[in-house]
């Protein structure tokens, strides 16, 4: 399993990717069968041509990601973070959390972003 400094820098690269709008950066941290609720309560993507697909176009309208604090790890395999996500061509802000869970060999299996109507700004 992953150690929390693993998982943290995790975290920081694919907060890292989005600065960068490199979609292949971030999605090269998720696991080829990995799962992606984003919003929870939404459809999951799954598997890794949805993930790319999903990455390249969140940043093909310049989403960037701000963390809100540091990033958290736990005694197991999951780690979170708080950011806010800017949309600049849709004039919105969107303040979330990611809990992301990791498999043996480091990469994302599973991404659940909590955030809701009440967490957009326009």
């Amino acid at each position: 399993m992953p150690t929390q400094e693993q998982m943290k820098a995790v975290l920081q690269a694919y907060v890292d990717g989005f600065d960068a709008a490199d979609p292949g950066a971030v999605s090269g941290l998720f696991a080829d069968d990995a799962v992606i609720e984003d919003p929870v309560g939404t459809p999951p993507i799954q598997g890794r041509a949805a993930i790319d697909e999903f990455y390249v176009n969140a940043m093909a309208v310049g989403t960037k990601l701000t963390l809100d604090g540091p990033i958290r790890g736990s005694h197991g395999d999951k780690a979170a973070m708080a950011f806010t996500v800017e949309v600049p061509a849709m004039g919105m802000r969107i303040h979330a959390i990611d809990v992301m869970t990791f498999g043996e060999d480091g990469k994302v299996t599973r991404m659940e972003a909590l955030w809701g109507p009440d967490d957009i700004e326009q």
